[in-house]
Formats: structure tokens, C-alpha cells, sequence
């Protein structure tokens, strides 16, 4: 053969390869590895593929639980599940059918694309269909293993893009309606002989057919006349503040956050403590994660929810976390309603009709059988309509409250922190925020350059103090503010409606030159009150009570914070020679355990006891001999803690318990002490002590039992004890049995507290992580990955974090997993 032809040859299988790979779909590829307690390192070459490998490996150690979620984003609970059985909805579990029914009337899937379309960027919008579709490649590959809890079951279905964003939604509400779920379907008109026939429609929906909702607190006034217009000023100001406070603490949430910069630092490079409390079953469970994707994205952390962003934790350059704010993310509007229309208000003098929304459920009987369910809810254009008997917010003749809440359609989230995994400097993290997504988290960071960040940016609706005077509808407005945490405004006036600040990237949200922002160069932290004392020497002012309170006693594990920060920096501590800090100085500050309740009152205690020896009584002797030993810690190994709990959570609520008053000046150390010279006090305080004796001795546990044996959690058939304290007693390491009032037979069922934590510092290759998750990457009760962690909370120093390449794959276990997915065409 000639060259001639050999050239025409080459030429031929030229165009047959090129035509081959015309026709051959190209193939992306996304690898996923494991590090010790199954880590996920992830790496593709766009954040499509990204997301699509968080997904597949978030699904093998969750699919059940996602798929419970999707349930709950579906409104397709009682469908599947009866009427009977709960669920959780954000922190709270609430019966299925209400949760169905809430769905129902929340959930908009079009205007949810529309925001997606309209605000998300295209890289968040790439996430999300790689996430969808990475959960759905897990479903058909692992079809024949699934867990039991879901295998074979008919609601174990592919996700989709509007379950997607159904499921980001319930997260930005789950601190404001979601929250009010029961108070939006409680929400119903008064009936009777004066109400319109709006009133009697929905009255006939609430009589015919609400079997299976469960409405706490759903009376209605009739007579508006008998009970006052503002039902709650009637009331004394002591007795609805119990009432008010009663109500806010359900669902309390936490979280400690420190940042120090190159002042405080050994090396003059950024630490951060992050150490959120969050619940240990549910939704709301932290994942590990490591993402990179060579060249743009190169970041490790933890995040909650179903998403392909790191929410709390690391990269090259920054490091930062998030503590629950105090910012409110709704507003109450009250609505004046026109003489007999109780779904009809006023807005400047003009009426306008309420809208009803009739929402049908369908719900599984206990023979199979499927029912329907029905209710109306009512909607304003402020947002639903509720009702909060507990605080005197009812829906009466003359008066309705509407709830407007800042995070609906609040799609910005995923770009804010895609800007924080992206961050090189404190700077960029500052940038990130302005974009008013996170939704209500603060924000503490720093860097490796030795800058300490911390910011409430968080999404707050833009009414300012002097809107808040000018617009009150009750004369006990700011109780409900200050007490409840319920801002309320004049419905009737559109001038008492947010502000429309035009600095402000989105209308209505307060901007963040007008949020607290403190950037310093020594430390800055937050443990769940408000911004006031981040860094007490540089208090921030002219903030709205929106975003929280200044100058008001602080909870004790704030000042615990603050004591711990003073005390290192001080050198006082007793872990260091120096007066600067390091990042073993960080895990040895949280796991000390220090009870500062302990620290506030034991000494007034125990000098009683030994004073008025011969006047106690014996149980009281014998509980003051055991807590005198007591070293003072929720160590594991400490002894007489679980005794001082016990007395401590009756004790605190004697009146007059404190000897010092609490001085705005030295919020750290006020209020302090007992007033053990009060006889009443007294008597009080040894009747708590006796009553502590009796509950330990009842529960079969000894009084001076070392905390272990008391609190602890049985995990593949060992028992491994837990550190730690409950949030009243000020141990940083906040740990709880949510449900459990006291100690019982059987110990502490914790199922609540420190889950993420992560102690990051930095060197000249990049960060140096240690941290670990509590309750493991698993949410399976079976799986090698269920609570494989917690032994490591009781050590020190915690797991390493493995960030650098060539550190990831020499702690792999197992082999690395490639998933390969056709391109899409034209894309």
C-alpha cells in the first residue's frame, strides 16, 4: 500500500472516531473517598457533579431519614404513615396530619421556581439539580440493600427539583411559621349569631373535619367586650412574663462560638472554637463532609439539612461557625377587622377581604383505608393568620394577628455560604453576608491572617425601635417582645409595615450596615444572647431590638464563655504559662466542663451548711457533704454533679434567689450568690437540696455516683458515658435529655446538645483541624456509623480532620468510589 493510501486510510478511521465520539455521550465523573468515622471526601471538576457525590454519600448513611424528610416537604405523611404518628417539623415533633396540612397551605412550588430562577445564582441552580440527581442514582444503585426502615416501602420515591426546594424552604422557616404551624391551623374565625358568612364557612370547615389535628391552645374569644381589647395587658406584668417565657423557651436551640485573631493567638494566626448544640435525632442532624473541586472550591466542614455546602467549618484561609441569634425573623400584624366580617380588616381606612385557603389531605385509617382531611387557613397580605392564646393573641370579633414571616422564599442561603466555602479572607466572608441569606445564624470567623469576625447578618425584617413605639397595637407590646420574643405591629396603618431601606438588597430585610458587625484583632464570641457582649470591650449601639437585647442578664452559658475567655488571656486558667492561646487551649476549655453555676453559688451553699449544721436536716447534711467533694466539673468522672443538677433546676427558680443583683457593668459576675439571709430563701433553697436526695436516691443511683455512670448512651452494646451539662447549669459542653424533667431510673436519655465541634487553627500549608460529630455520620440506629464519635468527645486532643490531598489518602478507608453520569447534551 502506497503512501497515498495510507493517508486516505488514517483519514478514514479519523472520521470514524470522530464520529463515534459525536454519537458517545461524554461522561463526568465525581470520586468520593472515607476517612476514619466515614468522612466523605468528595471531588469533581464542576459543582453540578460536586453536589451529585454529597447526595450519593449523604444517601448512604441517610437515605431513610431523607426519605422521611421528603415525606414531610410532601405533605404526604398521614398518606403513608396514619394520623397517629409524628414527625419533625424543623425542631419540634407535631402530628402528622398537621404537619401535612401546614404543607399544604405553606408550600407554593411556583413561586419557589420563580425565586430560584429569579435569585439563585447559576451555580446554586447547578447544585440543586446535581444534588436531586445524585440522591435518585443512589436509590436505583443500592435498591436491593436498603435499610429496613425504608426498603420496599411505597413513599421511597425519587426525589424531585420542587421537593428540592420544598426541602430548603421548611429550613428557612423552621425558625419563624413552621415554628407557628399549630398556630396557623388553630387560626379560625369566631362564630355566631354576628359573624358573616365567612365566619360561618370556615367555622363549618373546623367542625366537619379536623380529626387527627392536634391545636394547642385553639380557643377562641367570643366576647370581646368581657376579656378587653388587649386581653394580655389585663393580666399581671409578672405573671405574663412567666406565662411569655414559658412559651419562648420550647424549642430552645444553642450554641458556643469563639474566634480569636493574631492578639491572642501564640502564633498570630486565626483560632476557632465552633461548638453548635443541636439535636441528636431528626432533620436537623450535622454531616461531614470535604469538598473540592480543583481550582475553585477546596473546603471541609459539617451542614445540616440536604444540600452540597459546607455550613460550618474550613478552608486554606478561613475558618468560621454559627450560634442560633436572637434576631426575629417574623412580625405579628394586628388586624382590624370590619364590625361583623371577622375576615375582613382595615388598611388605611380601606377593607379588604382575608383570602381562604382550603386545604385536603388524604390520610391512611388503621384498616388501610384513605380518608380525607380538611381545614381552611386564612391569609392576609401581611401572611396567615394565627392565634397564640398563651400570649393573649386570639382572634376575636374586633381583632386578628397575621404573621409575616422574612425567610419565606428566602433561596439566597446557598449562595451565601457557597461565598463563605469560597472565602479567602474575613473580608470575603463580610461580602458573603451582605447578601442577607443566612437565615438565623450568627456568623464567627476568622482567618489566617489573624482577623476575628463575628456578625449578626443575618435575616431580620427592617423595623427599627422607633417603629416599634410608634406602630404598638397593645400597651404591653414590648413584654411581648422582650418576653416571648413576638414583635407586634399596627396591621390597620401600611406606614407600620418594614422598611424599604433602598441600601438594602432586598426590601424589607434590614441591611447590614445596619446590623452588628465587630471586627477585632483579639477575639470575639457568641453562645446565644444577643451581639451585646461579643466583645465587651467594644459594645455596638443604635441596633434595633429586632436583632436582639443589650444590657440585660445574659444566660450562663454566655457568661461561662466570657469567664473561660478571660481567665486563658489572663493566664489564670492554669492550662498555659503564657496569656495567649493555642489550639490545644481550645479543646481543653471545652472539655474541662466547668459548671459555672457551680461556681456562682456553691461557696454561699456549702458555708450555710457547715454554719447551720445542727439546723438542716439530715438529707440536706448528706447532700452538702457530697456536692463539698464534688470538683465542680460534668466531667465524666466527677462525682456529685448529677446532685447539684437536680437541686440546681429547682433551685433557680426560687424568687429572690440572688444576693447579688445583676449590674449591666459586670455581666459576667451578676447576678450572683444566694440570699441565704432571707429566711424564706433559705427555707426554699434546703427544701430543693432535700428534694434533689430524694429524686437520685429514687432513681438507684448514689449521690456521689461519678457522672458516667449516670449519663451516658449504650452504642453497639457497650456503654459509653457523656461529658457534659444541661443548658441552666452553664457547662459550655451543653448536653440534655429534652422530654426527661429530672433524673429517673435508667439515667440521662441525652438526645440533644453539642453535635459538630471543631477547633481550627492554621499553619503554612493551610489549616490544622481537630473535631468530631457526636452522634455519628449515620442516622441508622444499625449502622457501623451511629454514634461511632462519641467516645472521642470525653478525649483529648479530638480527631484530626484531614484536609491536605496526600493527608486523605493516607487516612482512606476502603476504596474510592467513582460515580460516572452521561454529560448532559447541549450543556
Amino acid at each position: 500500500m502506497d503512501i497515498r493510501s495510507l493517508a486516505r486510510l488514517g483519514a478514514t478511521l479519523l472520521a470514524l472516531v470522530v464520529a463515534a465520539c459525536a454519537t458517545t455521550p461524554q461522561m463526568r465523573t465525581v470520586s468520593i473517598q472515607r476517612t476514619q468515622f466515614g468522612v466523605a471526601h468528595i471531588e469533581a471538576r464542576d459543582l453540578e457533579m460536586l453536589a451529585h457525590g454529597v447526595a450519593y454519600a449523604h444517601a448512604e448513611d441517610n437515605v431513610c431519614q431523607t426519605a422521611d424528610q421528603l415525606l414531610t416537604v410532601r405533605g404526604e405523611r398521614s398518606r403513608h404513615l396514619g394520623a397517629s404518628g409524628t414527625g419533625w417539623l424543623g425542631l419540634r415533633r407535631l402530628p402528622n396530619t398537621q404537619i401535612d396540612l401546614f404543607m399544604a397551605s405553606h408550600m407554593d412550588d411556583k413561586a419557589l421556581a420563580a425565586a430560584w430562577v429569579r435569585e439563585a445564582s447559576a451555580d446554586a441552580q447547578a447544585m440543586a439539580r446535581g444534588y436531586v440527581a445524585g440522591y435518585n442514582q443512589y436509590l436505583g444503585d443500592a435498591a436491593a440493600v436498603l435499610p429496613a426502615p425504608c426498603a420496599h416501602q411505597p413513599w421511597l420515591t425519587p426525589m424531585t427539583l420542587a421537593d428540592y426546594y420544598r426541602l430548603t424552604e421548611l429550613s428557612m422557616v423552621q425558625a419563624g411559621v413552621a415554628a407557628l404551624a399549630d398556630a396557623v391551623l388553630a387560626a379560625q374565625p369566631p362564630t355566631g349569631p354576628a359573624a358573616s358568612s365567612g365566619a360561618d364557612r370556615g367555622g363549618s370547615v373546623v367542625a366537619a373535619d379536623v380529626r387527627g389535628v392536634v391545636v394547642t391552645g385553639a380557643a377562641v374569644v367570643d366576647d370581646v367586650a368581657a376579656q378587653g381589647e388587649a386581653a394580655p395587658a389585663a393580666a399581671s406584668a409578672a405573671a405574663l412574663a412567666e406565662q411569655l417565657a414559658v412559651w419562648r423557651r420550647d424549642g430552645e436551640a444553642g450554641s458556643n462560638g469563639w474566634a480569636f485573631g493574631s492578639a491572642a493567638t501564640r502564633d498570630g494566626r486565626g483560632l476557632l472554637l465552633g461548638n453548635p448544640h443541636f439535636p441528636w435525632t431528626g432533620s436537623n442532624r450535622f454531616w461531614q463532609m470535604h469538598l473540592t473541586v480543583p481550582g475553585q472550591l477546596d473546603v471541609m466542614g459539617a451542614a445540616i439539612g440536604h444540600g452540597a455546602v459546607v455550613q460550618i467549618g474550613f478552608n486554606r484561609d478561613v475558618a468560621w461557625t454559627h450560634t442560633v441569634s436572637t434576631g426575629k425573623r417574623f412580625t405579628l400584624h394586628a388586624l382590624t377587622l370590619v364590625d361583623g366580617q371577622p375576615t375582613t380588616y382595615l388598611v388605611d381606612g380601606v377593607a379588604e377581604a382575608m383570602t381562604p385557603h382550603d386545604l385536603t389531605v388524604q390520610v391512611r385509617e388503621a384498616d388501610g383505608r384513605l380518608v380525607s382531611r380538611s381545614r381552611t387557613v386564612w391569609r392576609s397580605r401581611y401572611g396567615p393568620v394565627v392565634v397564640l392564646p398563651r400570649a393573649g393573641l386570639d382572634w376575636t370579633r374586633t381583632r386578628a394577628w397575621a404573621l409575616q414571616d422574612a425567610n419565606t422564599g428566602n433561596v439566597r442561603a446557598a449562595d451565601a455560604w457557597l461565598a463563605f466555602n469560597r472565602a479567602r479572607s474575613v473580608d470575603d466572608m463580610r461580602a458573603g453576608l451582605a447578601k442577607l441569606g443566612i437565615p438565623w445564624v450568627n456568623t464567627i470567623a476568622t482567618d489566617r491572617q489573624g482577623n476575628a469576625l463575628y456578625a449578626d447578618v443575618s435575616v431580620v425584617p427592617d423595623v427599627s425601635a422607633d417603629l416599634l413605639r410608634r406602630c404598638a397595637p397593645l400597651p404591653n407590646a414590648a413584654a411581648l417582645l422582650a418576653n416571648a420574643g413576638l414583635a407586634v405591629l399596627d396591621g390597620s396603618r401600611s406606614a407600620c409595615n418594614w422598611a424599604r431601606d433602598p441600601s438594602s438588597p432586598q426590601p424589607g430585610l434590614t441591611p447590614m450596615h445596619r446590623m452588628p458587625v465587630l471586627q477585632r484583632r483579639d477575639w470575639v464570641q457568641n453562645s446565644n444572647d444577643s451581639y451585646w457582649l461579643a466583645n465587651p470591650a467594644q459594645q455596638l449601639a443604635g441596633i434595633s431590638p429586632m436583632v436582639g437585647p443589650a444590657g440585660v442578664p445574659q444566660r450562663l452559658r454566655t457568661r461561662a464563655a466570657l469567664f473561660e475567655i478571660d481567665e486563658r488571656l489572663a493566664g489564670r486558667d492554669g492550662l498555659a504559662s503564657d496569656a495567649r492561646i493555642g489550639l490545644p487551649d481550645l479543646q481543653a476549655m471545652l472539655g474541662a466542663n466547668r459548671n459555672f453555676a457551680a461556681r456562682l453559688v456553691l461557696d454561699d451553699l456549702l458555708a450555710d451548711c457547715a454554719a447551720r449544721a445542727d439546723k438542716i436536716s439530715p438529707l440536706s447534711r448528706e447532700a452538702c457533704a457530697v456536692l463539698g467533694r464534688w470538683d465542680r466539673s460534668n466531667r465524666v468522672d466527677a462525682r456529685g454533679a448529677h446532685l447539684f443538677r437536680e437541686w440546681w433546676r429547682i433551685a433557680k427558680d426560687v424568687p429572690g434567689l440572688w444576693r447579688l443583683p445583676f449590674n449591666a457593668e459586670d455581666a459576667v459576675a451578676t447576678p450572683g450568690g444566694l440570699k441565704l439571709t432571707d429566711a424564706d430563701v433559705s427555707a426554699k433553697l434546703y427544701a430543693a437540696l432535700d428534694a434533689a436526695v430524694a429524686i437520685v436516691k429514687s432513681s438507684g443511683y448514689a449521690l456521689d455516683a461519678p457522672l458516667g455512670a449516670v449519663q451516658f448512651r449504650e452504642v453497639a452494646e457497650r456503654i459509653v458515658p457523656i461529658p457534659g451539662g444541661d443548658e441552666f447549669e452553664g457547662v459550655l459542653n451543653k448536653v440534655e435529655s429534652q422530654g426527661q424533667p429530672r433524673l429517673v431510673a435508667g439515667g440521662y436519655a441525652i438526645n440533644y446538645g453539642t453535635s459538630y465541634v471543631q477547633a481550627v487553627g492554621f499553619d503554612e500549608r493551610g489549616p490544622v483541624a481537630h473535631g468530631l460529630l457526636t452522634f455519628g455520620q449515620s442516622s441508622q440506629s444499625d449502622s457501623p456509623r451511629a454514634y461511632d464519635q462519641l467516645d472521642a468527645l470525653s478525649r483529648q486532643p479530638w480527631p484530626v480532620l484531614p484536609f491536605h490531598a496526600d493527608d486523605v489518602a493516607k487516612a482512606r478507608v476502603g476504596p474510592v468510589v467513582t460515580l460516572k453520569v452521561p454529560a448532559p447534551v447541549g450543556r
